[in-house]
């Protein structure tokens, strides 16, 4: 169902120091910090615009026995496939380019959607076209609980038949210790964050000394045999475009596919500039001075252009989202931690389906909320806009 009408402005909630809706960006609000842009907005649509949404979802649904709901369609036909669930906003790191060392403070552990709460979401959102879901955080492996999170996300069937896809983004520190259980709980592979392969670079980079720790998760994973096995770096002039080639080289031996992705204004220093980026075209030149590169056809809705490593098998990923960006085929969404909906990484929005879910929102009711979060979807990112703001949240606060 597209062109829900979007009145999401009728009842509105806002985060500590948020700015209310229509307010200036940065102007204080009484008891908090100034706001750090539209960002901080939370949407909470009311019962009747809730119903009204789901009154019209059974008008033009087909009501045969055992139909599928229409899909998650924003206002631009891109249906909606991939969730992306955060856990915490906490890190056992403190890579310069996400988290400050003094981060904090972390959101209440009262605030953080339980395990039952992501599980009825997720299931609501694969009735309604979700096919895979990811983990992510901060970082995922903090959460005592991973492992039942993982199993009751594992169970939940999809309409077409089979088993919903979990994966996780992680940073890899206690997965070769955790990672048996979550296999056997149904976890079906893992992306590790690996932005260095010297230690030494790894300490000034994350401000921890644990790069041995995210080695020994890598191999985890290969022994396991999770495949595909990808490592993600965020290429930084200055800082790691030195090792690009090397760490191609690394992977291949991991039987892993490296993935460099361009470095995004989501920091929570707000620290990014333009003119420190590593572009994927200028990481490809790197590349292209070692191995042979041969382009992968049909990339689809993957957020990573795909290249065979002198003829494959192995390949290498570039994420250029911000020099080449793929929001005409964006189909993902996003469930921060605290039970916010974010229909892009930059949304100047968040619909609240945490204050539903307390309020004793229905099921029917919590899908109509998903629709107008969807329908409100911009036509792209806006980092080249005139007018872009950064997001407050973090990418640790908003989940990758």
């Amino acid at each position: 169902m597209s062109g829900v009408p979007v009145t999401l402005t009728t009842r509105t909630v806002t985060a500590p120091g948020a700015a209310p809706a229509g307010a200036p960006a940065g102007r204080p609000v009484a008891g908090g910090e100034p706001a750090a842009g539209p960002e901080a907005v939370r949407l909470l649509p009311t019962r009747g615009e809730l119903a009204d949404v789901v009154a019209r979802t059974d008008a033009g649904g087909d009501h045969r026995a055992g139909a599928v709901p229409a899909p998650l369609t924003d206002g631009f036909g891109r249906v909606h496939r991939d969730l992306r669930v955060s856990l915490t906003d906490k890190c056992s790191l403190r890579c310069t380019y996400c988290m400050p060392e003094d981060a904090g403070p972390f959101m209440p552990k009262d605030e953080l959607l339980d395990a039952s709460q992501i599980e009825r979401l997720v299931r609501i959102a694969v009735d309604h076209g979700i096919t895979g879901v990811r983990l992510t955080g901060g970082e995922p492996l903090l959460r005592a609980d991973l492992e039942d999170i993982v199993a009751r996300l594992a169970a939940i069937g999809l309409p077409g038949g089979g088993r919903l896809p979990v994966a996780m983004t992680t940073n890899g520190i206690s997965l070769d210790r955790r990672l048996p259980a979550l296999v056997a709980a149904g976890l079906s592979r893992v992306n590790i964050s690996l932005d260095t392969l010297r230690p030494d670079r790894f300490r000034e980079l994350t401000r921890r000394d644990r790069h041995a720790d995210v080695l020994a998760g890598i191999a985890a994973a290969r022994e396991v045999g999770l495949r595909p096995l990808k490592l993600n770096a965020v290429a930084m002039r200055g800082v790691n475009d030195d090792e690009l080639a090397d760490l191609v080289a690394f992977a291949v031996s991991q039987d892993a596919q490296m993935r460099f992705i361009e470095q995004m204004p989501l920091d929570a220093g707000h620290t990014w500039r333009r003119d420190h980026l590593v572009s994927g075209e200028e990481i490809l030149e790197r590349l292209a001075e070692r191995f042979e590169l041969a382009e992968v056809p049909g990339r689809g809705s993957s957020p990573a252009a795909l290249y065979t490593v002198d003829g494959g098998p192995h390949t290498v990923g570039v994420i250029a989202s911000v020099s080449a960006p793929f929001c005409g085929d964006c189909d993902r969404l996003r469930f921060t931690a605290d039970g916010q909906l974010r229909n892009c990484l930059f949304a100047r929005e968040e619909t609240d389906l945490r204050t539903l879910l307390g309020e004793g929102a229905t099921d029917a009711e919590l899908a109509a909320a998903m629709r107008l979060s969807v329908a409100a979807k911009r036509a792209g990112h806006g980092i080249d806009d005139p007018g872009f703001v950064q997001p407050g949240r973090g990418m640790n606060a908003i989940g990758g």
